[in-house]
Formats: C-alpha cells, sequence, structure tokens
C-alpha cells in the first residue's frame, strides 16, 4: 500500500482507525497510539508523498488529489467497522475521504476532527506565502515535535518544502456544498489553540446530519501530544 502505514498489525481486529496529520506530518505522527488503543483496534496511519519513506516523490497536487488517491486504497479494508481521525490538515483530508466513501456507500463510523475550524467557516491563512523564516517563525509558534528542526539550518532545508507544499494544499482548498454527511462526527480541539476556537470547532455540527460532539482539551493546537493518553481514550470510547 503506498499511502497507508500499519505500525502494529491486529489481524484479528474488528475496527481499523485511519489517521490523518497535520500539515508537514507523517505517519509517525500517530506511532504510539496503538499501545493505548484496545486490541480490537487496528490503526493505520496515512503518508503522503514527499516525506519520510515517501521523500523525493512529487508532491501532490491538492487536498481532493489526496482525499481520492486515500479512498482508493481504504477500499480493500472497508470489509471491517473503520473510523477516521485528522488533525488540522489532515481532518480536512479526513473529511473528504468521508464525502468520497460516501457517495459510493457506506461511511465511516465516525469521523473524528482535531484541531480544525469547519471547512465551509474556515479563515484563509496564507501560511504558503510566507518566506521561509516567516513560515518558520510561525510554525514555532504553533508548536509540535516538528519544530524542534528548523534550528537546524539542514534539516530546515529538507522539510520546509513539504511542509510549505501542504499549506499549499490547504491555502487551495474550497469547501465544496453537498449534503451532510450521515457519518457521525466528533470534534476535538485545546482551549488555547492559536488558530481554531472551541466555537469554530463546533461549527462542524452543521456538517452531518448524525450525531455530533465537541471536546475541548486544555492545551494549543498539539494538545494532542502531551495530553496522548486523554485523546486515545476519548477516541477508543466513542469508536
Amino acid at each position: 500500500m503506498t499511502w497507508l502505514r500499519r505500525p502494529r498489525p491486529r489481524p484479528a481486529a474488528t475496527t481499523r482507525l485511519i489517521c490523518f496529520a497535520h500539515a508537514g506530518g507523517s505517519a509517525t505522527a500517530y506511532r504510539e497510539w496503538p499501545a493505548l488503543l484496545p486490541e480490537t483496534v487496528e490503526l493505520y496511519g496515512v503518508q503522503l508523498p514527499g516525506r519520510a519513506d515517501r521523500y523525493g516523490e512529487p508532491l501532490p497536487e491538492s487536498l481532493e488529489a489526496v482525499a481520492a488517491a486515500v479512498a482508493g486504497e481504504l477500499v480493500p479494508l472497508l470489509d471491517r467497522r473503520f473510523a477516521l481521525f485528522g488533525h488540522s490538515m489532515g481532518a480536512l483530508v479526513a473529511y473528504e475521504v468521508t464525502r468520497l466513501l460516501e457517495e459510493r456507500g457506506p461511511g465511516p463510523a465516525r469521523l473524528f476532527v482535531s484541531g480544525c475550524a469547519a471547512p465551509h467557516e474556515r479563515p484563509e491563512y496564507g501560511y504558503s506565502r510566507y518566506d521561509d523564516d516567516g513560515l518558520v517563525a510561525e510554525l514555532t509558534r504553533l508548536g509540535g515535535t516538528e519544530a524542534a528542526v528548523f534550528a537546524h539550518r539542514d534539516l530546515r532545508e529538507l522539510v520546509l518544502p513539504y511542509v510549505r507544499g501542504d499549506f499549499r494544499l490547504v491555502d487551495a482548498y474550497r469547501h465544496r456544498p453537498g449534503p451532510p454527511l450521515r457519518t457521525p462526527v466528533s470534534a476535538l480541539v485545546g482551549d488555547a489553540d492559536p488558530v481554531v476556537t472551541p466555537a469554530q470547532a463546533k461549527s462542524w455540527e452543521s456538517l452531518t446530519a448524525s450525531e455530533f460532539s465537541l471536546t475541548v482539551f486544555p492545551g494549543d493546537h498539539f494538545y494532542l501530544q502531551p495530553l496522548r493518553e486523554r485523546v486515545v481514550a476519548e477516541v477508543a470510547r466513542r469508536v
């Protein structure tokens, strides 16, 4: 599989959890989650080209193209119950994958959207237009595990191109109006997130005709890193 990584195979699992990382992130963002999930849940991380073990591959052309490719690769895995989790940019991709799957048949058991304003009310950030120093300053402000690499020039030169490429996807993305999801949606957000407020996260509620929940955690945009155990417990409970 080109797009999916399975850090801990669980052939007997009854549910699959497909996880989408933030801009500049990779499937390794979720490498510690399987140890916290019940044995009945098998995790797959989505790996975009241009980074990690796909470094050197052309960067994606659009967020919609990413969603279409992932939705296609998920087909063999849809024989079991499944859910999608996306953080920040990953939430937008997971949402578009959910729309595509619902157009073709049953959607996920639940869509988790983390650290992201609802796409129909999402402000335009324009991060991809920042120069390198400006982009590094913004990424440092947001935090995350990748922030430390920007202190090293060689690593910075390796990472910035695909980080900027991801932000181009986000900046170019425009929400396409359509029917609300049949899938239940759970929004998660940090109470001190400088990118999205709890009110903006709650606006996801209008995009589903099913159940909606909002969980606010203490923390910033990357609240889910220090609070990993609490976040995974919330996901497991709702899955």
